[in-house]
């Protein structure tokens, strides 16, 4: 294919929900309002899962039908169907409806390598929705755009508040939309909103930040890379590590390599993740199943650059387990308003995500289940950040690491020590 592909937008307006709802407003949490901005991503639906789903309704019904899943969603899912109150701290339920786009490609997914390769062939931007006109992107919960490609596949982008849902409940709110598209009665899982259960401490003043050019990177750790760190921990200490725990000690270790010209080497270098803490608030919110909103403890491991790039990676695992082990003390303080994470967000701190475990490549809007899902949020530029996402089908096991974390004199390092575990 020759020149740059185009999409072009067949229709767009907003999905209300199917019924009344209720008005008012609704308080956002104490950890809803230290998170903000949207989050894009971008879901790959091959035209063989449309096609067998489908027994020849054709791409028009399937858009139909997922419109409608949004429609019924929105009934108990009615919050999300408002916008975000001037404040910034709380929802006005409206009943607005989503922004829905229906958008067309002038290429096959095979003409852009599937959405697989980095960087895209197809600028992400187009897939992703616009918002619509005369409102602000700050009120926005939630927009999608269907792309239908040439070869009868799809692409569905979507852009959720982090203010409104963490990565597990926005997967949860779109796990419905495809149950109800599909025709269930209800979702399966009952929303909660909860947030006023949310303990209040009082909140750090804001961080400062620091622009930076990112470069977007890609790398596929393979299972057998995975499993050789995991038997050096268990050679070392006697016991084995979540596929988390190999990725993230692999991770942290090529970063510092890939800075070791940028800092000094007792200068302290940093990973950070967001581990979740519904379980921690059993008797607490309502109901754990449920809520949506963000439930996330921000955990850290900091060494120095040297210590990092030395130590055997059965060494780093242990740092990651430890992190992780005291984000339910630390979790409990920040609760007493006793203490607080203290994680700087400049360059020497790397912060991850995994969306490998939280749903996105199980919904089902009637297309079957994506083949790949990744994020495409290029408009952050402040803080370095990875995330896990599972490989593209059917090339499942092992984890892909999508990254913006480093610049670009930092970056062919960084990919040259990657690629040594692909």
């Amino acid at each position: 294919m020759t020149g740059t592909p185009t999409v072009g937008r067949l229709s767009a307006a907003l999905i209300s929900p199917v019924e009344p709802t209720p008005g008012g407003t609704l308080p956002l949490s104490s950890i809803d309002k230290t998170v903000g901005g949207l989050v894009n991503l971008i879901q790959v639906f091959p035209p063989s899962s449309l096609s067998a789903a489908h027994d020849g309704q054709g791409a028009a019904a399937a858009v139909a039908a997922m419109r409608m899943g949004f429609a019924r969603a929105l009934v108990p899912y009615y919050p999300v169907a408002g916008r975000i109150s001037p404040s910034g701290l709380a929802v006005d339920c409206t009943g607005m409806g989503v922004w829905f786009v229906e958008a067309a490609a002038g290429c096959t997914l095979a003409d852009v390598d599937g959405l697989e390769c980095c960087p895209l062939l197809i600028p992400g931007e187009l897939l992703l929705p616009r918002p619509p006109p005369g409102e602000k992107l700050d009120g926005l919960i939630l927009m999608a755009q269907a792309t239908r490609f040439a070869c009868g596949g799809f692409a569905v982008g979507i852009s959720f508040s982090h203010a409104v849902f963490d990565g597990q409940g926005a997967a949860q709110f779109l796990t419905a939309v495809g149950e109800l598209a599909r025709g269930l009665p209800t979702p399966s899982v009952a929303p909660v909103w909860g947030r006023d259960a949310i303990p209040d401490p009082p909140s750090p003043p804001p961080p400062q930040l620091t622009e930076f050019r990112f470069v977007n990177q890609v790398a596929d750790i393979s299972a057998e890379s995975i499993e050789r760190v995991k038997d050096e921990l268990k050679q070392a200490a006697g016991e084995g590590c979540s596929t988390f725990d190999a990725v993230t000690a692999v991770v942290f270790k090529c970063r510092a390599l890939a800075l070791a010209a940028a800092l000094p080497d007792d200068a302290k270098v940093r990973v950070g993740f967001a581990a979740g803490t519904r379980h921690l608030l059993r008797g607490v919110l309502p109901a754990v199943d449920g809520y949506y909103g963000n439930c996330v403890y921000l955990a850290s491991v900091a060494c120095t650059g040297r210590a990092v790039r030395e130590s055997p990676l059965a060494v780093l695992v242990g740092a990651v387990r430890e992190a992780k082990e005291a984000v339910a003390a630390g979790f409990a303080d920040w609760m007493r308003g006793v203490g607080r994470p203290d994680v700087p967000l400049d360059y020497s701190t790397a912060i991850l995500s995994d969306w490998s475990r939280l749903g996105f490549d199980e919904v089902d809007y009637g297309f079957g289940v994506p083949s790949y899902v990744f994020p495409h949020n290029d408009h952050v530029d402040f803080v370095p950040a990875l995330n896990y996402v599972s490989p593209p089908a059917p090339r499942r096991g092992g984890i892909r690491v999508v990254l913006r974390c480093v610049e670009e004199p930092h970056a062919a390092v960084l990919a040259a020590e990657l690629a040594k575990f692909t």
